[in-house]
């Protein structure tokens, strides 16, 4: 019945064996929680998994090459692969300023400004610090995408993703980028950013199939990331670049109920909320697209896929709420998936609670 969600797929050289992606997610997890999670979530039946949010830097947390951040990485593709599973590694720059963020603090340890205050002052200062940057800085956290990725491959990921959005995204955006060097000003130096990381990836990694985390900014919604009528120019130039497929979604450096809108949310409250940028992207390439937003319905997205409006479904808080959801759709079960009813309240509020990403139906997924 659900042929198209079944059908494998060629993404740039690897095999998917359904089209059922778990999206890139910032999950908040202690190290044993999040792969556990990762793993329930491979054994769950879904084709490939991201792991959000890989920094591509040698230090801090996280970091791909410090013993520990490697071993954790190690475990998670183990895991993962040990299902039957891809991984995939987002790998991506943040803007945020700490500079900004250490005088922040005081204030935020006093419960003087919540979490999400403290996010949306980073965001406002994120224009002014790719700004300043050197452009030889500029030129070695570019490098530092390929260094990354072939270190991503040492640690068993199978594909990269270059988050378009955070650094790349602020570069690419006009209303943040007020540079007057050969990373500021037009449309193709704004995206001299994200054109060089990716180009730092395919030199380390030439075979590498290599996503792009496209991201789209409306006249309400997004500051960071592209126009819709940039598209024309931002995606040649990234395929160009060595790019094989892209995921779609809508810009951030806003609200994060924009981003992972609740079920009430005015524009984005319907299934397959930002499916629409996912059309304006198929414009200009060939390429395989994954969408992504509130995907929930069975029915729903065997139709986008079958009418090749996506190439790939990513979800990520309804494989939260039930990890067997590809199992169950394909298995003949579909009317025992347990749907996200995006409340928003175990996930996006365990993240801002500093809980970690959960949901509220946790402990009820099997049937």
């Amino acid at each position: 019945m659900y042929e198209a969600i079944g059908r494998p797929l060629e993404l740039g050289g690897l095999r998917l064996k359904n089209r059922i992606v778990f999206a890139p997610t910032t999950l908040g997890l202690a190290e044993p929680q999040q792969e556990q999670l990762l793993r329930r979530i491979a054994a769950g039946g879904c084709a490939l998994a991201w792991v959000g949010d890989v920094p591509v830097g040698r230090k801090g947390f996280g970091s791909l090459f410090s013993k520990k951040g490697f071993e954790h990485y190690r475990r998670l593709t183990g895991a993962l692969h040990s299902e039957g599973c891809l991984a995939g590694a987002q790998l991506h720059q943040s803007d945020s300023d700490l500079g900004a963020m250490v005088k922040y603090l005081p204030a935020l340890l006093a419960r003087r400004i919540s979490p999400d205050e403290l996010r949306q002052k980073l965001n406002d200062a994120a224009g002014p610090y790719i700004t300043g940057l050197p452009a030889e800085k500029v030129k070695r956290i570019t490098a530092a995408f390929g260094d990354a990725a072939a270190q991503a491959c040492r640690a068993g990921f199978d594909l990269v993703q270059v988050h378009g959005d955070r650094m790349c995204g602020s570069f690419a955006s006009s209303l943040f980028n007020r540079r007057t060097d050969a990373y500021g000003g037009s449309l193709e130096n704004r995206l001299r950013f994200a054109r060089e990381a990716v180009e730092a990836v395919r030199a380390s990694q030439p075979d590498l199939p290599i996503d792009f985390k496209l991201v789209v900014r409306l006249e309400n919604y997004g500051r960071a990331g592209l126009l819709p009528d940039e598209l024309a120019v931002a995606v040649p130039m990234l395929e160009a670049a060595g790019v094989t497929s892209f995921h779609v979604t809508l810009a951030n450096h806003s609200a994060l109920t924009d981003t992972i809108p609740s079920a009430n949310h005015p524009d984005f409250g319907e299934e397959g909320c930002f499916l629409f940028l996912c059309d304006m992207v198929r414009q200009y390439t060939r390429l395989p697209v994954c969408g992504v937003g509130g995907l929930t319905d069975p029915d729903f997205v065997e139709r986008q896929l079958a009418e090749g409006r996506i190439d790939c479904a990513a979800m990520s808080r309804q494989l939260i709420a039930d990890p067997d959801w590809p199992n169950k759709v394909l298995g003949g079960r579909a009317a025992g998936v347990r749907r996200c009813v995006r409340c928003n309240k175990g996930c996006l509020g365990g993240l801002m609670e500093h809980k970690g990403a959960h949901c509220i139906f946790e402990g009820g997924n099997r049937k």
